[in-house]
C-alpha cells in the first residue's frame, strides 16, 4: 500500500505528481500556530504503508524542516512500514563544510536528523555537493534535472530560430559560473549536445566576509560569437550568475542564456535577474515559486515527471 503525502512546502509539484501516478494525496493536517510552533497530524490509516512525504525545506528553511521531522514521526507512531522522503530542494546543502573556523557543518546535522528520526529513504534533486552523498546511512539517491532543462532550452532555442540542428554544436558553450561548478557543468553540457564537449569557466573569488558577494575575474575557453548558457545549481542573490554573463558579453558572446535547478531567491534577487543582460533562465519549480518573484525572464520547468517515474520505479514496479 503506498501513501503519499504533502508537506506546505510546495503543494502545487505535489497535486502535480500525484496526477500522474493517478494515486491521491493522503490527508493530513499541518497547523501553524502564532508562536510559530507547528503540528503535524496524519488523517488515515498509513498501518503498514510505504509512505512518501514530498516537502522541499526551501525558505523558511528551519520550519518545513520540523514539518518534515514531524511527518516522520506522525507516521512512524501510525504504523507506516517504510518512510520515504522526497526533499526536491535540500535545504542547508551549501553548508556542507567547515568554511571558517568555529562554524557548524549544518548539512551533516540536517541528515543526522533524517536518519534518527525515522526515515528509511531520502531522494533530492541535484544535490548542491555530489560528495555529501557519503554522509547518509540510509537509503539515498540524488536525482538529476539537467536533462529536462537541456531539453526545455534547446527546443526555445531552435523555435526562436537562435540555433538550428546542423550548427548548434558550433554556435553554443556551455558556461560554469565558478570552478567548484566544472563538473556539473560538463554533465550538463554531455546532455545538451549528445557528446562530449569542453566549456568556459568562470573564474570567481567569493568574500567570505559578506554574504552572497563575489566578484568574476576572467573566464577560460571561447566565448566570441557564441550563445552561452551558464549552469548552475542555485540562485540566491543572482550576483553570481549576472556577473559570469556580464563577462560572457564582455568577451564578446552573442548572448546569454541560464539554466539554475533551484530557484532560491532572496528578496532583492528578483529586480537584479530583470534588469540583468541574461536574455532568459530555465528553472525548475522545486521551490514554490511566489507571486511577487515572478517575471518575464524566468522560465520554470516542472520536475513532477522525475519524481513520478523514480516513484513508479522504485515502488510501484
Amino acid at each position: 500500500m503506498l501513501k503519499i503525502f504533502s508537506g506546505s512546502s510546495n503543494p502545487i509539484l505535489v497535486r502535480e505528481v500525484s496526477k500522474i501516478l493517478k494515486i491521491p494525496i493522503s490527508k493530513s493536517e499541518t497547523v501553524k500556530f502564532d508562536n510559530s510552533e507547528i503540528r503535524v497530524a496524519i488523517k488515515e490509516n498509513v498501518k503498514n504503508s510505504t509512505s512518501i512525504i514530498i516537502q522541499s525545506t526551501s525558505n523558511p528553511t528551519d520550519t518545513h524542516l520540523m514539518e518534515l521531522f514531524f511527518f516522520a514521526d506522525a507516521l512512524k507512531r501510525g504504523g507506516a512500514r517504510e518512510i520515504v522522503a522526497f526533499i526536491p530542494y535540500f535545504g542547508y546543502a551549501r553548508q556542507n563544510r567547515e568554511h571558517s573556523p568555529g562554524e557548524a557543518v549544518s548539512a551533516n546535522v540536517v541528515i543526522r536528523f533524517l536518519e534518527t528520526i525515522g526515515f528509511n529513504a531520502v531522494y533530492t534533486i541535484n544535490l548542491h555537493d555530489e560528495g555529501t552523498e557519503g554522509i547518509f546511512s540510509i537509503s539515498f539517491k540524488n536525482l538529476s534535472a539537467f536533462n529536462i532543462l537541456s531539453s526545455s532550452i534547446k527546443k526555445y532555442l531552435i523555435n526562436n530560430d537562435l540555433i538550428n540542428l546542423n550548427n548548434f554544436y558550433d554556435s553554443v558553450v556551455i558556461v560554469s559560473p565558478d570552478q567548484g561548478g566544472v563538473e556539473r557543468a560538463q554533465d550538463f553540457s554531455d546532455l545538451f549536445f549528445k557528446k562530449i564537449k569542453d566549456i568556459a569557466v568562470v573564474e570567481k573569488k567569493r568574500d567570505l566576509e559578506k554574504i552572497h558577494q563575489s566578484k568574476a575575474l576572467n573566464i577560460y575557453g571561447n566565448v566570441k560569437d557564441k550563445i552561452c548558457i551558464i549552469v548552475d545549481d542555485i540562485i540566491t542573490s543572482g550576483g553570481t550568475l549576472v556577473h559570469a554573463s556580464d563577462l560572457c558579453l564582455e568577451k564578446q558572446a552573442k548572448k546569454v542564456f541560464a539554466c539554475i535547478v533551484h530557484h532560491d531567491l532572496s528578496p532583492m534577487a528578483k529586480s537584479v535577474l530583470e534588469k540583468s543582460s541574461i536574455e532568459k533562465i530555465f528553472t525548475t519549480n522545486t521551490i514554490s515559486l511566489k507571486e511577487n518573484q515572478k517575471f518575464e525572464k524566468l522560465e520554470e520547468v516542472s520536475i513532477a515527471s522525475i519524481i513520478a517515474e523514480q516513484i513508479k520505479l522504485k515502488f510501484l514496479s
